[in-house]
């Protein structure tokens, strides 16, 4: 997850509002000093100060997950609850995981979440990725469930796209309930796999 903190840095500083702010503060700045050595000054330090109060809200929000799940996956992943955790392993450490759990606890067997798709950086595009996705799918399909939805951010290209490869269609987009979410415009994709009628 932390691979996507400069992406996340790019995306808030294409935001609008954020070069509004850029903007004007260089321009009052340049107009009332009368040298551009102050205003690119400023300019580096209200950049360098954002990206560190990014990177906390991100370390936040990756604590939060962790918290979530991942803390104790053995009582998150209980195959007794419904739910599943895999491990990819190679070279005798693991480079790939996923998780899937019952979407609304009150139907087990209705809609599984995958959670926690992930696969190191250096074995990517070997397959692992797909390969954890069957096996989340064929557990769902197994267990009887109508289908596996998941969650992306925006920032999560090649998740998408991996996603959409397998069968996965948009169900629905929201930005971020929080504040920096709002700020940020981080926008969360909810993905569906109906298993209904597929083999």
């Amino acid at each position: 997850m932390n691979e996507y903190a400069p992406a996340l840095c790019l995306h808030v500083l294409r935001q609008p509002w954020v070069l509004l702010v850029l903007g004007c503060t260089f321009c009052l700045l340049l107009a009332s000093a009368r040298s551009l050595l102050l205003p690119v000054l400023a300019i580096t330090l209200l950049l360098a100060l954002a990206r560190h109060l990014l990177g906390c809200a991100w370390s936040t929000y990756i604590d939060r997950c962790l918290g979530d799940d991942l803390r104790d996956i053995g009582a998150s992943y209980a195959e007794s609850a419904g739910a599943r955790f895999w491990v990819a392993e190679a070279d005798e450490r693991v480079v790939g995981t996923v998780g899937v759990r019952p979407a609304d606890d009150r139907e087990p067997r209705g809609e599984l979440a995958l959670k926690r798709m992930s696969v190191r950086k250096d074995y990517r595009g070997l397959g692992i990725a797909t390969a954890l996705a069957r096996a989340a799918l064929d557990f769902a399909r197994q267990r009887g469930c109508r289908a596996v939805v998941l969650n992306t951010l925006m920032l999560q290209h090649e998740a998408r796209a991996l996603y959409e490869r397998l069968g996965f269609r948009r169900h629905h987009r929201y930005v971020l309930p929080t504040v920096y979410g709002r700020l940020a415009n981080c926008t969360i994709t909810i993905y569906r796999y109906d298993l209904a009628g597929r083999p």
